[in-house]
């Protein structure tokens, strides 16, 4: 029978993907804890009404995984996490103090077209500022973003984030006759701006009920590199990232207006400056979300950043870890019969004294047992034999260099610490 193969999409994450994922997760961590943001977590699962409020017709009904319970209530796998943060939060009212910082590293599903850079199930990266409503506050989550890159060894050469601002670009498209109704669907043509060729573009703004004029109108707003100049708020923006240090990896880019529709002032996206892979994360101001969700009006700020297309480039650049770390310090090996019990006693006493130790599963010959431990990356083996047992003893091999010593079993973990603490010389 063939193997049936993993769900289309979806990621099997072998010991050492397993370990970059782990790797990736602890520079998150640390880089969020710096600016002082606390970890949450929501469910996987959420009723559809959550999104269908307010994160746009084609996340809900094109790439949501949705199903019905068995009570008849549409549940869906959750397509993104912000509308949960905003339940989260409106659930609590003013019980949580402001302001809020929290973030989050969890499993995402969305039904795309898999490809380079993109899957179904994947883990993302979320991180939110809500209470303040200020450009500073923009600007600290984007220097979040910032503080990452430099984590894993991405500089403003292989990255950058563009802003821009829905309240600027509203004002604009307005100059330009669109009116209030037409508002959605004109941040919806220049969200794809990037996507299509100018030639389909127009056709699809055609399609959409803007005139030649006002298509012109736009193209000539999507080429102005100084429009930021007429918004205070990026102004304050770009001030601020200056301030934190962000600032070279910043600039204004007129076509990001993101395409979910709760934001209400400023966006950004990053992306490598190669343009290989699609946005490495997205994200802005949402003032509304969680009122709309049921809570008090409450701005918040944030981002969402996966893992994939993020790893995709860690790996390009050579800055992951060259290896997983071996998954124990120690491998206590028992190359007769009467040392079973001996050989878990000194496993165990290892363990309790803080040691990663494995024990061999068998009574096997010794330099079998030897060899998996080399393989496996474990720098020391402790061997305990018969005749180790009736001394009280037991011999430490370091397998870096090859030295052994036979040593009381009291002092079995202070000799192992000593050998791990030491650099061994070249083979």
């Amino acid at each position: 029978m063939p193997a049936i193969p993993p769900v289309k999409g979806t990621r099997d994450f072998y010991p050492e993907a397993m370990a970059f994922r782990t790797w990736l997760y602890e520079q998150v961590r640390r880089v969020s804890q710096s600016f002082g943001y606390r970890e949450y977590e929501a469910p996987f699962l959420e009723r559809l009404e959550l999104y269908a409020a307010k994160s746009g017709d084609e996340l809900v009904r094109e790439q949501a995984y949705v199903f019905p319970d068995r009570g008849g209530d549409l549940i869906a796998l959750r397509p993104e996490l912000t509308p949960s943060l905003a339940r989260m939060i409106a659930a609590r009212g003013a019980g949580l103090p402001r302001p809020i910082r929290w973030w989050s590293f969890g499993p995402i599903w969305r039904y795309e077209r898999p490809q380079k850079g993109r899957s179904r199930e994947f883990f993302q990266w979320n991180i939110d500022l809500l209470g303040p409503e200020s450009a500073e506050a923009d600007a600290e989550i984007v220097a979040v973003a910032v503080a990452l890159f430099r984590a894993v060894g991405l500089g403003p050469d292989r990255i950058r984030i563009l802003v821009n601002n829905r309240r600027l670009a509203e004002a604009m498209y307005r100059r330009l006759g669109i009116g209030a109704a037409q508002l959605p669907a004109a941040f919806r043509l220049v969200d794809r701006r990037d996507k299509l060729s100018l030639a389909e573009w127009n056709a699809f703004g055609r399609e959409l009920g803007f005139d030649p004029a006002v298509l012109r109108g736009l193209e000539t707003v999507l080429r102005d590199e100084q429009g930021w100049r007429e918004s205070d708020e990026l102004t304050a923006f770009f001030a601020a990232c200056e301030a934190l240090g962000a600032s070279e990896y910043v600039r204004f880019e007129p076509t990001i207006v993101r395409g979910l529709d709760y934001y209400t002032g400023t966006v950004f996206e990053a992306r490598d400056a190669d343009g290989r892979y699609r946005a490495i994360l997205g994200g802005g101001r949402y003032d509304d979300l969680v009122a709309v969700v049921g809570g008090e009006r409450t701005p918040g700020v944030g981002f969402a950043m996966g893992d994939v297309t993020l790893g995709l480039m860690i790996q390009q650049q050579g800055t992951a870890p060259a290896a997983p770390p071996p998954p124990a310090q120690v491998l206590v090996c028992w190359p007769d019969e009467a040392a079973r019990l001996d050989s878990l006693r000194a496993a165990n006493a290892l363990r309790a004294d803080g040691l990663m130790v494995e024990w061999y599963p068998a009574a096997d010959r010794l330099p079998r047992q030897l060899k998996y431990a080399d393989r496996s990356g474990i720098p020391l083996a402790v061997i305990v034999g018969s005749r180790e047992v009736e001394r009280g003893e037991a011999t430490i091999k370091d397998l870096r260099d090859g030295s052994q010593r036979t040593v009381d079993r009291g002092r079995l973990a202070q000799e192992a610490r000593a050998r791990l603490a030491q650099t061994p010389p070249a083979r």
